[in-house]
C-alpha cells in the first residue's frame, strides 16, 4: 500500500441468495450502511433480510488484521537495515498486505454504479479524506520535521494517501471492469505496460495505481464461495509449508532485491533495470501475491472475536497510524535510540505499531473522526427530481 525507505515519504455479482454479506460496495474500512435519506432506520432495513443488514464477521476479521500488518511494517521501515530477518519479514508482509487490502476493496466494489447515492458516498467516504488527510499530513511534513518548501499537492499524494486516490479510480472504473469478458488478464496487461512505461510519471502515484489495478479487478470477480474455498482445511495446512518456502526464500533474497519491486511505485527503468524485467516481475509478484494472500485469507478466523468490532473502524487506523510512525522519524527517536534496530528493539517497536493502530481502530476514535471520514455533507448535493 511505497518506495524503497529513503524515498517513501511521496510515497485487500453473485447471486443474492448466496451473499452473506450487504452488498452494498464498501472500501476495506468502511462501516455499515446507513438509511437513505428521508428514511428512518426501521423503515430501510424492514424489506430486507437480516443476513442482508449483518456485518460479517469473516471481512472486518480481514481488515483488522490486514490493517495491523500494514501499520508494522511501515514501522519496521527506519529500523530494519540492520537487520537481514527483519529486512526478510517485511518483504513477505509488503508481497500480500496491500494485495489483500485491494482485494477486499474490490469485492465491496462489486455492485457499484454511476448512480448518484453511489456517487455521493464515494465523494464523502473517499474524496473527501483524501483531501483533508493529504492536507494534514503535508502540513505534518511541513511543521513536525522543518520542511517549510513542503507544498500541498492534491496531485502528489504524501506517504499513504495514494490508496484513496487509487481506490477512487478503481472504482469509478467499476462498470468498465464487470462489461469485459476477461477482465482480469486485460487488467494485468495494463499493469505490464505501467512497469515498463516510466513516462507515466508520478502524477496520482498512477504508477501504483495501474500495477496495482488486478488485484482489484480479481477483488471485483469473487464470490463468497471462494472465500468459502480457501478456508477450507486443506488450504490451512498447505498455506503453512508456502508460507516457510516464502520466508527461507526472503531471507535468501532480501540482501539482493530492490524493494521498489513491492511497492509498484516505478517502471523498471527507474528502479536501474532493463524494461522487459517490468514484465517479468509483474507476473511473479501477482502469483506471489495471490498465493501468500490465499494463505493469509485462509487463516483469518471466521467467527466474532474481540478484535471484530475493529474491522469498521480500519479507515481511521489507516489513516492515522502514519503520524505516529513519520512522527517517531522526525523526532530523530531511531536515530537516537539505536537499540530499537536490535532484536529486542524490533519487538518493541512492532507492538507499539500494532497496539497504536488497533486503539485507532476503535468506535470511540470512529465517531470522533467520523466528520473527516464519513461527512454527511448533505449541503453539498442537490436533491433528485423525486425529492430524495
Amino acid at each position: 500500500m511505497f518506495q524503497a525507505p529513503s524515498a517513501i515519504q511521496r510515497a485487500p455479482l453473485p447471486p443474492a441468495t448466496r451473499d452473506p454479506e450487504p452488498r452494498h460496495e464498501q472500501t476495506p474500512t468502511a462501516t455499515a450502511p446507513r438509511p437513505a435519506p428521508g428514511t428512518s432506520a426501521r423503515g430501510a432495513a424492514a424489506p430486507a433480510p437480516a443476513a442482508a443488514r449483518k456485518r460479517d464477521p469473516y471481512f472486518d476479521n480481514v481488515k483488522y488484521l490486514a490493517i495491523v500488518l500494514v501499520a508494522v511494517a511501515h514501522a519496521w521501515e527506519p529500523v530494519m537495515d540492520g537487520s537481514r530477518a527483519t529486512r526478510a519479514l517485511y518483504m513477505v508482509v509488503y508481497t500480500f498486505h496491500m494485495p489483500a487490502f485491494i482485494l477486499i476493496s474490490g469485492y465491496f466494489s462489486r455492485s457499484f454504479d454511476m448512480t448518484a447515492p453511489k456517487v455521493k458516498r464515494l465523494l464523502t467516504s473517499v474524496v473527501v479524506p483524501y483531501v483533508l488527510f493529504e492536507t494534514a499530513y503535508s502540513l505534518f511534513k511541513r511543521y513536525a520535521d522543518d520542511a517549510p518548501d513542503m507544498a500541498i499537492s492534491l496531485i502528489d499524494p504524501f506517504f499513504l494517501t495514494w490508496f484513496l486516490i487509487a481506490l477512487f479510480i478503481w472504482r469509478v472504473t467499476t462498470p468498465i471492469w464487470l462489461s469485459l469478458r476477461h477482465p482480469l488478464p486485460v487488467a494485468l496487461a495494463v499493469a505490464v505496460l505501467a512497469s515498463i512505461s516510466p513516462e507515466i510519471g508520478d502524477d496520482l502515484d498512477l504508477q501504483r495505481v495501474l500495477q496495482f489495478l488486478p488485484f482489484f479487478v480479481l477483488g471485483l470477480l469473487m464470490k463468497p464461495e471462494h472465500f468459502r474455498l480457501v478456508r477450507r482445511r486443506e488450504v490451512r495446512l498447505l498455506s503453512l509449508p508456502l508460507l516457510a518456502g516464502a520466508l527461507a526464500f526472503a531471507y535468501w533474497v532480501a540482501p539482493r532485491m530492490e524493494l521498489g519491486w513491492f511497492y509498484r511505485a516505478n517502471s523498471a527503468q527507474e528502479m536501474d533495470a532493463p524494461w522487459w524485467s517490468g514484465a517479468v516481475m509483474t507476473f511473479a509478484m501477482f502469483g506471489c501475491a495471490l498465493a501468500l494472500t490465499v494463505a493469509f485469507l485462509a487463516w483469518v478466523p471466521g467467527r466474532a472475536r474481540w478484535f471484530t468490532v475493529l474491522g469498521a473502524g480500519t479507515i481511521c487506523g489507516y489513516l492515522l497510524h502514519g503520524f505516529l510512525v513519520k512522527g517517531a522519524e522526525y523526532a530523530g527517536l531511531f536515530d537516537r535510540y539505536t537499540w530499537l534496530s536490535e532484536p529486542a528493539g524490533l519487538v518493541v517497536v512492532s507492538l507499539t505499531a500494532a497496539v497504536a493502530v488497533t486503539l485507532m481502530c476503535t468506535p470511540l476514535v470512529g465517531r470522533a473522526l467520523k466528520w473527516a471520514t464519513e461527512p454527511d455533507m448533505k449541503w453539498a448535493f442537490r436533491k433528485d427530481p423525486a425529492g430524495r
